[in-house]
């Protein structure tokens, strides 16, 4: 069987930017296993399996160890290939997901999502956490998604080192590392997911369902420019919106071709 795939830098304006992620377009799902085989096999941090359902695509995303409930850049990537290789010229498009319908649009040169907002609550620092990242944490919020740790500055968390074996034993989902911005940006964060397979995410539009309403809460405001810190960084324009976060980027193409399975 061959089945044509996409690699799509997302939240990125130049190849070898932002998050990579792999588009799969299908007629219909194959088995689980052959889909995160794929993934295993692509080897990024997300790939997207995309089916048409009606006017709309059913979309499901999987690590290279498991399949995630909600993915920002992948859905990003995914719309990028409907709206630029399958469909030219569509303006928005609407991907059912195991986190409900997620609208996309087109926005100025890149696209606009249209995510869930993520409540938190303040929760127990984990013991081993400070010496898995290498830094003080001055507070941790978390929701059954994602554990956020604040650190004191932008630059904290650019310098983060973290020890990645002691960071897998960290009882937490995946790990948002955050703090207030620098060089015009609102917010900076890193992401760490070790357990699903991803050590560092380069640029996390899932996590942002959750920095956005946090961090807006904290700086009063709605609107925030986000700076997602990891080596090949990333931008994302940030909204929140009527229980919504609404994420802007840009994407570029770096690979079409075939797989056989």
């Amino acid at each position: 069987m061959r089945l044509p795939l996409y690699q799509v830098d997302t939240f990125a304006s130049r190849a070898f930017g932002g998050n990579p992620a792999a588009v799969v377009p299908l007629d219909a799902f194959p088995d689980d296993a052959l889909m995160q085989a794929i993934a295993a096999e692509n080897n990024l941090s997300e790939t997207a399996f995309l089916v048409p359902q009606g006017e709309d695509f059913a979309l499901r995303w999987f690590t290279p160890a498991v399949e995630v409930p909600l993915c920002g850049h992948a859905t990003l990537a995914s719309a990028a290939v409907v709206m630029e290789r399958l469909q030219p010229g569509r303006e928005r498009v609407v991907f059912h997901t195991r986190s409900g319908p997620l609208p996309v649009r087109r926005a100025g040169q890149g696209y606009e999502l249209d995510f869930p907002a993520r409540d938190c609550a303040p929760v127990p620092q984990p013991a081993d956490l400070e010496a898995a990242l290498g830094a003080r944490v001055l507070e941790t919020v978390g929701n059954e998604f994602i554990l956020v740790a604040r650190l004191r500055d932008a630059a904290a968390v650019r310098a983060l080192r973290p020890d990645f074996a002691t960071l897998r034993a960290v009882p937490a989902p995946s790990i948002a590392v955050t703090a207030e911005g620098d060089d015009g940006f609102d917010i900076v964060s890193r992401f760490f997911a070790p357990a699903k397979g991803v050590d560092e995410d380069p640029v996390t539009g899932s996590a942002h369902c959750t920095l956005v309403p946090w961090w807006a809460r904290r700086l009063g405001r709605d609107t925030l420019r986000a700076w997602q810190a990891s080596p090949r960084g990333g931008e994302i324009g940030c909204r929140l919106e009527a229980g919504r976060v609404l994420m802007q980027g840009r994407c570029v193409f770096f690979l079409e071709g075939r797989i056989e399975v």
